[in-house]
């Protein structure tokens, strides 16, 4: 995979095809294989972008021991912000000189979207919402992500593997028996230190629900007919904030319809990417 080196990380990125730009933003915790089906399909009309995030897949959660190459404080949990994968995004679409893109995310790639068109709405063209939803954090929601970046910086590999075991009929339905291998193994893979500093970095975003009223062009809202975590009245509340978009719901899904249900899911997309029609 190319890299990209940059004073905090070095971002590992998926690149195919040419086009107009599509960049994909994986969710929590997972990494860029998440959109393979998506790379691979849509880069034959599209440059498509997937990069691991940072603290995901092969992008370290840093490079350096602190800002400046200084020590960091033992006693403060890290925290990724989400204006601080945005702010990694844009160095790769400066790096590989993209001017602007559409950007599609899901579930926490979804709310990194959102942050991206919210601190940089010139880089964005387009917006895939998928399986994600634009409200702060709760103080109950807040205290359980902390919680669990907690349990996964204390138990490791054994912890972020259990996680995987909970959580892995809820990220794929219990039918969709041909995605949960893949998922599971990216679930087991993530570092728990990038995944407990996502947490709780996420566990303080601001609320993108006044940001989506703004939305000028067309944006395509996703969502699992059976996603538990985010349910199709999230989607709903969501589509209703945007002044253009459209609602697709996948059926016989649960929170990763784009790998339990591929084909329904890249039709969709390929639709609104058709209705955008090329950059000028």
């Amino acid at each position: 995979m190319p890299v990209l080196h940059t004073p905090a990380t070095a971002i590992h990125y998926a690149e195919k095809g040419e086009g107009p730009a599509l960049l994909l933003v994986h969710g929590h915790p997972f990494d860029h294989t998440m959109w393979q089906p998506q790379i691979d399909r849509f880069a034959r009309t599209h440059r498509v972008i997937a990069p691991d995030l940072r603290g995901y897949g092969a992008t370290p959660l840093r490079t350096a021991p602190g800002p400046g190459g200084a020590p960091r404080d033992a006693e403060t949990p890290e925290a990724t912000g989400l204006d601080a994968f945005a702010a990694d995004l844009v160095a790769v679409l400066d790096a590989l000189h993209v001017d602007d893109c559409v950007v599609a995310g899901l579930s926490m790639g979804g709310q990194i979207a959102m942050e991206l068109y919210r601190g940089h709405p010139g880089r964005v063209r387009g917006l895939v919402l998928a399986d994600t939803f634009p409200a702060a954090e709760t103080d109950e929601g807040r205290a359980a992500r902390n919680a669990m970046a907690d349990r996964l910086l204390a138990g490791g590999a054994a912890a972020m593997r259990g996680y995987a075991d909970e959580v892995l009929d809820r990220m794929v339905a219990p039918y969709n028996t041909h995605a949960a291998p893949h998922v599971h193994r990216m679930m087991c893979a993530t570092d728990p230190a990038g995944a407990a500093a996502a947490l709780r970095g996420r566990a303080e975003r601001p609320d993108y629900r006044k940001t989506l009223t703004t939305v000028p062009f067309p944006v395509l809202v996703v969502v699992g007919r059976d996603d538990s975590y985010t349910p199709v009245a999230d989607a709903e509340e969501m589509h209703a904030l945007l002044p253009h978009a459209t609602l697709a719901v996948i059926e016989e899904a649960a929170h990763l319809p784009n790998l339990e249900r591929a084909d329904a899911f890249d039709a969709v997309l390929e639709e609104y990417l058709r209705s955008l029609g090329r950059p000028r």
